[in-house]
């Protein structure tokens, strides 16, 4: 039996998760409702896969995959995301998760997603599969590409209004480093404040309106 840890903020949503997977025949062994506590139970639980929600308050779901897989590198993680972008798969995936699920997927395709990743197959849904390829054939870029991964989880808490202390607690570094990551952000993107990178994020599908 496929042992899986739902990592989502949304008590609602790890409830559903939970039936769904409970009819195929899958565990769910563990439930968190942010990346931190993800991060601390998944050493005592040692999942099969762990099923990861992007948008979660605090350090969120991409550093969150990031520090478990500089955790346990064999860590088999599934990203989940209600976003429409293509930088949020991009980037995910890129840090080590193994597959990625828009949330607007039919539900069966959570099944077969989990399943693929507990094989150590990667999966990524049919229609984000083909969003990227696009992407890549037309040279499309979000701005957001521009960004080094330190400057892109910096970037999408501000715009979703988190402060340079709140940001620097929740991906623990320091105010001043927090600032310089900023500094770069502003410049690359074009941007004079908060108000602007907000803009910019929600014209590009990176954060939720």
């Amino acid at each position: 039996m496929i042992r899986v840890m739902l990592v989502d903020d949304h008590a609602l949503v790890r409830m559903g998760f939970r039936m769904l997977l409970a009819n195929a025949g899958i565990d769910v062994v563990a439930e968190a409702g942010d990346g931190e506590q993800a991060c601390a139970d998944y050493g005592r639980v040692k999942p099969d896969v762990v099923v990861m929600d992007l948008s979660m308050p605090g350090m969120g779901g991409l550093e969150a995959v990031r520090r478990l897989l500089a955790q346990d590198p064999k860590a088999r993680v599934l990203a989940l995301s209600a976003h429409e972008d293509t930088a949020h798969p991009r980037r995910v995936l890129r840090v080590g998760a193994l597959g990625y699920l828009a949330k607007r997927c039919a539900p069966e395709s959570l099944i077969a997603a989990v399943g693929a990743v507990a094989r150590g197959e990667r999966y990524v849904d049919p229609q984000t599969a083909q969003a990227l390829a696009m992407a890549q054939i037309e040279g499309e870029a979000s701005p957001a590409d521009m960004l080094s991964e330190r400057e892109f989880a910096v970037f999408i808490q501000l715009a979703r209004g988190a402060t340079v202390a709140q940001i620097a607690d929740n991906l623990k570094l320091s105010p001043s480093t927090v600032g310089t990551h900023l500094y770069h952000v502003k410049q690359k993107l074009r941007a004079g404040n908060q108000s602007e990178l907000t803009l910019v994020a929600l014209r590009w599908g990176l954060i939720e309106a």
